[in-house]
């Protein structure tokens, strides 16, 4: 008795199970994560100390610039070297995550013309892989603490929620730059002067209790403004405050920011593998 294989085809199937396809192919998903944190600093002469060179070169030059020439005022107690890292950490993971996310969809471009998955699993790789720069980089500030014997509090329990929010923060925007940038490819030209931009104008080198309570709500519409001091809340202790407007108003950008992402994303995926 021959058995029979029936195959059923079913139009807008693959959209219709398009997040369940995600949880499917969750091991492609391990595979392009793990490659990409491998080879990421593969050829290069120092390796993954890359992760730490870069945080602190830029960590020493704000403290210098803010701290010592500037002379801003600090958040309590904590050492104004400690207070631009907590601020390094999630803008660090932020930019890496934006400039990582625009250009995966194209660096994969092989993989994506010839087989069929859920194309959100591309970037969303991309961002696992900013991660763990930035858990190298929270070693470091670990290290900094102990260096200036500089105690964080209990809110220190609250950082994973802190750190899941950054997550968000940087999927949003990098899940619509890398839509962008498949379409206009001269579009991986503005991010780097992007990332730049928003280095100085978000409060990396500086307190956001220097902004005037006018001008705080419209600051904070920055959905790093809010992660920034969502981190610094939870590491400096009781000296560090937490602005709920300001706080609230970042999680609302947070929130648009990430449904503008997966939204742009899920209407130009279908053409990705024509474009590109």
């Amino acid at each position: 008795m021959k058995s029979t294989i029936e195959i059923v085809l079913e139009a807008g199937r693959s959209r219709k199970d398009y997040w369940r396809d995600i949880f499917r192919y969750r091991e492609l998903f391990y595979i392009l994560a793990w490659r990409d944190i491998t080879v990421r600093y593969k050829q290069t002469a120092i390796g993954i100390a890359w992760a730490v060179v870069r945080p602190f070169l830029t960590m020493v030059i704000l403290t210098v610039i803010f701290g010592r020439v500037a002379n801003l005022p600090s958040e309590g107690t904590a050492p104004y070297a400690i207070l631009v890292m907590t601020g390094m950490l999630p803008w660090t993971l932020f930019a890496t995550s934006l400039g990582e996310a625009s250009g995966s969809l194209i660096a994969n471009s092989n993989l994506i013309s010839k087989v069929y998955f859920p194309r959100l699993i591309v970037p969303t790789a991309a961002v696992i892989t900013a991660f763990v720069d930035f858990l190298i980089g929270l070693i470091m500030l670990f290290g900094m603490m102990a260096y200036y014997h500089f105690v964080p509090s209990w809110r220190i329990c609250l950082l994973p929620v802190f750190m899941v929010l950054a997550l968000l923060a940087s999927l949003g925007p990098g899940l619509y730059a890398t839509s962008l940038n498949v379409k206009y490819r001269d579009f991986r030209y503005i991010i780097p002067f992007f990332v730049q931009f928003g280095l100085y104008v978000s409060p990396v080198g500086f307190s956001s209790n220097l902004i005037p309570e006018k001008w705080r709500m419209l600051y904070s519409l920055n959905p790093v403004v809010g992660v920034i001091d969502g981190f610094r809340w939870c590491l400096l202790g009781g000296e560090s405050s937490l602005h709920l407007t300001g706080f609230c108003t970042s999680l609302f950008a947070i929130g648009c920011f990430l449904w503008l992402g997966v939204h742009t994303f899920r209407g130009m995926e279908r053409s990705f593998a024509d474009i590109i």
